[in-house]
């Protein structure tokens, strides 16, 4: 086994287990990918002000994130298609979560259901909401997640119509897998993918098992799918879903002031600055570039989280320093997941803290409440 000593490490490691359809699919984002590189670029971009001489011998990473205890300000984002990163990928996920002290956000479009993951966690935990075309849908999903003692509610924004994904497009992602040429030769250099795929019984969408259409086959299912995202949503939708959700309300893919504005007058509890991890609107700004105005529109009168681009905890500083009270990552847990099961999860979140208290330390915060402009270099 290898040496991992950061993210980067894992995401080599799931570049070479997984299958590369769903490799790409986790890793890569929408057209031109403008938007996914100056999520990193523009984080990366942001430097730290080292401080010395200051006690730092004693240090808290411990904060509440939408009035829950948190182990440290990281929350696991829901992401689409997680069990098929590695077999029963969702509950693993939530498991080492769960060790770590951190939310766990499930994703509607996740291949274990909601009774799945609520069945092996002893803990709640976040639940994410597309708003689609059947209404009835959505509420039974909402009264699932209620039933699962989910102890918030997600509700993605920004998906409204799905931005086109080249990669996908070109290595004929399907849910389930479909089998070409290539993806069978693909396939046959990661035999442990698959045997676990096989013993883990699930290659659909658990959540939306039951709804799915009998009459269409699995090559046209992705394509149903996107036809039942719903392009006429809009806030009085928040009311309707907010009638139905006695819990907290996060409101995620916020990327303008106005619309902050909007999403706090709405009556959310916390809003996520994003951009789908550059996903959707090719083009847009990245999440770090929008989080300074959205801070200032918001003005304290709702929560504010972050995603888009965090790979380490240096990023997780930076995205605190500039506003936000907690940070969401996809990616660098997926990588964990690709590379080494729940144990890469556990490594994965586990880097991100010690980076985090590091780096801390070095710019003199002994505690992550402390956490503000005072340690970026200006």
């Amino acid at each position: 086994m290898p040496v991992i000593a950061c993210n980067e490490d894992l995401r080599q490691l799931a570049r070479r287990r997984v299958p590369r359809a769903i490799f790409d699919y986790v890793d890569r984002g929408s057209y031109d990918e403008l938007t996914l590189d100056d999520n990193r670029r523009d984080l990366q971009a942001l430097r730290l002000r080292q401080r010395v001489m200051v006690d730092v011998s004693q240090r808290n990473l411990a904060c509440t994130l939408v009035g829950e205890p948190a182990a440290m300000p990281l929350i696991i984002a829901p992401t689409g298609l997680t069990g098929l990163v590695h077999a029963r990928g969702e509950i693993l996920a939530a498991q080492a979560a769960e060790s770590a002290g951190v939310p766990f956000t499930l994703s509607t479009m996740s291949i274990c259901s909601i009774e799945d993951v609520a069945a092996h966690c002893s803990k709640p935990f976040w639940f994410q909401l597309y708003v689609m075309r059947d209404r009835d849908f959505v509420s039974a999903l909402i009264q699932r997640a209620r039933q699962a003692r989910c102890s918030a509610l997600v509700l993605t924004a920004d998906l409204q119509i799905q931005g086109q994904r080249h990669r996908d497009l070109k290595n004929g992602l399907t849910v389930p897998p479909r089998l070409t040429a290539a993806n069978v030769l693909d396939l046959a250099t990661k035999p442990a993918w698959g045997i676990k795929q096989l013993l883990g019984r699930r290659l659909t969408f658990g959540n939306l098992a039951g709804f799915l259409p009998k009459q269409d086959k699995q090559t046209s299912m992705g394509q149903w799918i996107m036809s039942q995202f719903e392009p006429a949503m809009s806030w009085d939708d928040v009311a309707w879903i907010k009638a139905q959700w006695p819990g907290k309300l996060i409101i995620k893919g916020i990327l303008d002031p106005e619309d902050a504005r909007l999403a706090v007058e709405a009556g959310a509890d916390a809003i996520v600055v994003s951009n789908h991890g550059g996903r959707q609107l090719d083009g847009a700004i990245s999440s770090i570039a929008a989080l300074p105005a959205i801070v200032e529109a918001v003005g304290g009168r709702s929560e504010i989280l972050f995603d888009g681009g965090v790979r380490s905890g240096q990023d997780v500083l930076k995205a605190l320093a500039v506003g936000a009270r907690g940070v969401m990552i996809g990616k660098a847990f997926l990588y964990g997941l690709g590379a080494m099961s729940k144990e890469g999860v556990e490594l994965a979140l586990a880097l991100i803290r010690k980076e985090l208290d590091v780096s801390m330390a070095l710019t003199g915060t002994c505690d992550v409440a402390a956490v503000g402009p005072q340690v970026l270099y200006r």
